[in-house]
């Protein structure tokens, strides 16, 4: 049996936001798109993400400006992705490992093609594996918890 493949199930049309966008502008970005998610980098090439969850735990919270403090300032760094040839359940582990919602999708030249949620995993019966390890307590920090960003 043939397991179903990321891209079949991923949003595609996914934009990138460049790095020295201000936090106002993806916030708004967000709101447009009803995502609290956003790819960061430029020319198809993934440097980073924000959530909305970033932009305040690493920016309002310090008192930054939203008008003047640039993305780059809240994203993640740390990468985290799939590609688009992969299987579901691939997606599904590493979002459970990771304790993440949603995963940037790549194609094998390592360009953003898409985003992969919990969303579009929920028509797989098994998606509550997935949302069981990331939604368990770890005893763990968040992966944005504590982290600096320059």
């Amino acid at each position: 049996m043939t397991q179903e493949k990321i891209k079949n199930v991923m949003t595609k049309n996914v934009k990138l936001v460049g790095p020295d966008t201000t936090i106002q502008e993806a916030a708004r970005k967000m709101k447009e798109s009803d995502s609290g998610f956003l790819p960061i980098g430029k020319d198809d090439k993934l440097q980073g993400t924000v959530t909305d969850r970033d932009i305040v735990i690493r920016c309002i919270a310090e008192g930054a400006d939203p008008k003047s403090t640039t993305v780059s300032k809240a994203m993640s760094n740390d990468i985290v992705y799939c590609f688009e040839d992969q299987d579901l359940r691939d997606a599904k582990k590493i979002m459970g490992e990771k304790q993440i919602r949603r995963l940037p999708v790549l194609n094998r030249d390592k360009r953003l093609v898409g985003v992969v949620s919990l969303g579009d995993l929920s028509e797989d019966t098994n998606v509550d594996d997935a949302v069981s390890k990331i939604s368990k307590d770890t005893g763990k920090p968040s992966q944005t918890e504590g982290k600096k960003h320059p």
